[in-house]
């Protein structure tokens, strides 16, 4: 097991190395500097305590969704729709934080629990779907996302829209719905310790509970844990429900953190870079936040190289689609891994 993990890790960094190599030369052959764009790229979000920040910042909600998706791709389920999710846990969390009058932390965990209430009831529907008729999630929770942005744009636009602002925005959040910011003048806020906590839960829950242990024996053997008495429909619900939670609470803390009214009129994409989260940590709550600040360190870094250089931003989706073709091709490295077994059991065999 421990070789299998070092040899996963290894493979990783190997497809990491090749994709940069290869936005390297890309860079070469678009640039008329490739030197000064590829370390901007690379050193930009360590520059300064403000891109140092963004940083940061851009990791917060990768890590929710990135969370969101490993737990429901652990139970063998696809979970395409965490980004419908993480948005209509901000627009709950934009209802609670105009309409309701409470205390600054009340308020703050009530738009919280609202959020995670409407994320989840998001994720509870392809998964009932799937549970009882056997629907496809993939196609469900795909599509799902769609209603859930229309239905979200239609409580902001036709009942909490500021008329006054001259844009299709929500009326201001009432102060006391602000998740305060601890660093200015960045906008560092504390959902970042919300995102520890659920990198914190989301462990316990897979690795300490009898619900954990099921949803992975489900995901490892889906007809085997049904022999064994597991209730199989039960973890397909309750993995899409916990998973959906998860991805609302990464909207409310965006929003609450970061932005003081809503006003967001598209998906903003953070539930589909979860999956890219959720396949480069191998869907381990512990790795989740290392490939979180990965991927948040190239998009950062791809953004400072686009306005400081003359090399666009869109070079990052090139590394990034390599980048996930590699790690997620299992031939790739086949051969070394193969060596490494026979080696092992010839070690094995001679103490023997």
């Amino acid at each position: 097991m421990k070789r299998d993990m070092l040899f996963e890790f290894g493979r990783t960094l190997v497809a990491i190395g090749l994709a940069l190599l290869l936005g390297f030369i890309i860079t070469y052959l678009v640039s008329e500097n490739p030197g000064e764009a590829f370390s901007t790229f690379l050193l930009g979000p360590l520059s300064s305590v403000r891109r140092f920040s963004t940083f940061i910042e851009t990791v917060i909600p990768l890590i929710f969704t990135g969370l969101a998706v490993s737990i429901v791709f652990q139970a063998s389920q696809f979970n395409i729709g965490a980004e419908g999710q993480f948005f209509f846990g901000a627009v709950a969390a934009t209802f609670v934080g105009v309409a309701l009058d409470l205390p600054p932390v009340i308020h703050v965990l009530v738009a919280l629990l609202a959020a995670a209430v409407a994320g989840g009831f998001a994720g509870y529907i392809p998964g009932i779907l799937k549970a009882r008729w056997d629907a496809s999630e993939l196609v469900s929770s795909l599509m799902l996302n769609y209603v859930f942005l229309r239905l979200g744009l239609y409580i902001i636009n036709y009942h909490l829209r500021d008329p006054n602002a001259g844009a299709m925005v929500s009326y201001p959040l009432k102060e006391t719905a602000w998740l305060p910011q601890f660093l200015p003048p960045t906008r560092l806020h504390w959902g970042l310790a919300l995102a520890v906590l659920a990198i914190i839960f989301c462990y316990y829950f897979l690795y300490r509970t009898r619900w954990g242990y099921a949803l992975r024996m489900t995901g490892l053997n889906l007809s085997f844990s049904g022999y064994s008495g597991i209730n199989t429909a039960s973890v397909i619900v309750y993995s899409q429900i916990v998973g959906g939670a998860i991805a609302g609470l990464g909207g409310a803390s965006e929003l609450l953190g970061i932005y003081r009214r809503f006003q967001w009129q598209m998906l903003p994409g953070y539930g589909f870079d979860g999956i890219i989260i959720a396949i480069l940590a191998r869907n381990n709550p512990l790795l989740v936040p290392v490939a979180a600040l990965f991927l948040g360190y190239l998009r950062t870094g791809a953004d400072i190289m686009a306005r400081m250089t003359d090399v666009t931003s869109e070079m990052v989706a090139v590394i990034q689609a390599i980048m996930i073709l590699l790690v997620t091709a299992q031939a790739f490295l086949a051969g070394v891994r193969h060596r490494m077994v026979v080696r092992g059991a010839k070690a094995h065999a001679k103490l023997d």
